[in-house]
């Protein structure tokens, strides 16, 4: 019944699209849905790599059993044990007893933990590699990226990398599975959120699996989630090489909570400071109502952050709290910060974001405003004269 997309000679695409799912992870929105995507080699031996979630199952077999066509299934590679890809392995293995599982001493680890599984298992280590047929696998251990078992699989054959969540995006794949069939513009804005709510902390981790991948010839780039990269595979590198690096594109994030305005006036004046002295990109986040997922994706974007928050029960705003908390798991690096803040009778937020500064080891800019009550000129100027330094600064580097 499913005319399965083929990716090169005899190897396909056999995975879904959820529309449904509202949070990834329980917390992250997904307006664009997502993908979970899953491939299957046609060879002497058949391979599948990767499964999907379990509540798309029934479509995932369907599309296995298509393609198989009576044959057996004899392996399935899992390259990364989350629950997201590795949701359906027990229910493939009813449905294929006789299938080995290909994985590393932590995949198998994990693979009892979530499935009770312990038998059938084909274990690989760095540089191993399987051969069934024209293709020739081989396997090379990328931990942290973004779990401990994480692998990549690559094809010599074809020159294809199956990367685990390396290079994902949010987004289903609406029609079209391969970049160059599909307008990929928007999937680049989610492809850094992305990496910014899943992956960010783990940018060491990133940069050394880039290294190893510099040494292989990779035409195409099958990744877990988003649109297989091919005519583009060059540009999802370059993002995930600078992410990783936490090197920011030249622009402002102003990320604050305010309650009754004052605070938000306070931004409203630097931002302008900013665009009258030459930044051209500036976003505006009130933690209240910008889902933190967004506002991760664009601290990760660009290089300068800039922080308020009215005190609130001799601490900061709960949202800017949550936020901050955010910022430091993810160990976000290389950022120009400045801050500023409001009180109605005792003053701490400012305080507070001053020593956020100093444990994220970022380098402080202009001088940081803080306002008791309304907004007064003379604090008014101050929050331009903090937007200007934030500015200039920007300009020099």
């Amino acid at each position: 019944m499913y005319k399965l997309k083929e990716i090169s000679d005899k190897i396909f695409y056999v995975g879904v699209n959820d529309r449904q799912k509202s949070l990834f992870e329980n917390m992250w929105p997904l307006p664009y849905g997502v993908s979970y995507n899953s491939y299957l080699i046609v060879d002497e031996k058949i391979v599948l790599v990767d499964t999907v979630d379990v509540c798309y199952s029934d479509i995932f077999l369907k599309k296995i059993a298509d393609a198989l066509n009576g044959r057996k299934l004899d392996y399935l590679i899992i390259d990364h044990m989350e629950p997201d890809h590795a949701g359906s392995i027990r229910l493939l293995r009813q449905q294929y007893p006789d299938v080995q599982l290909v994985g590393n001493k932590y995949t198998f680890g994990m693979l009892e933990g979530f499935h009770g599984i312990t038998r059938g298992l084909y274990e690989v280590k760095e540089g191993d590699t399987l051969n069934i047929g024209r293709h020739q696998l081989s396997f090379y251990m990328a931990p942290m990226v973004h779990w401990p078992e994480v692998m990549v699989t690559y094809d010599a054959t074809d020159k294809i990398l199956f990367s685990a969540d390396a290079f994902g995006t949010y987004g289903t794949l609406d029609g079209g599975v391969i970049d160059s069939e599909m307008n990929v513009e928007h999937y680049w804005e989610e492809m850094i959120r992305y990496y910014s709510n899943i992956v960010g902390k783990y940018g060491n981790p990133v940069q050394r699996l880039l290294h190893k991948l510099s040494a292989f010839d990779i035409q195409t780039i099958c990744s877990t989630h988003g649109p297989v990269w091919r005519e583009h595979k060059q540009k999802a590198i370059e993002i995930y090489d600078r992410l990783s690096r936490y090197e920011g594109e030249d622009g402002v994030v102003i990320a604050y909570g305010s309650m009754y305005g004052n605070t938000e006036q306070m931004a409203e004046a630097i931002a302008s400071a900013l665009a009258e002295n030459g930044v051209r990109n500036i976003v505006i986040h009130d933690v209240s109502k910008s889902p933190a997922s967004y506002i991760l994706k664009d601290i990760f974007k660009y290089k300068g952050l800039i922080i308020g928050s009215p005190t609130y029960c001799n601490s900061l705003f709960p949202e800017v709290e949550s936020l901050l908390s955010k910022i430091e798991i993810r160990e976000v690096k290389n950022r120009l910060f400045g801050y500023f803040g409001s009180f109605s009778w005792a003053g701490t937020a400012v305080k507070r974001l001053a020593a956020f500064g100093e444990k994220m080891k970022w380098e402080t800019v202009g001088t940081p405003v803080e306002q008791k009550q309304a907004l007064k000129a003379d604090k008014y100027e101050a929050c331009r004269a903090l937007g200007e330094a934030m500015a200039k600064q920007l300009i020099n580097e």
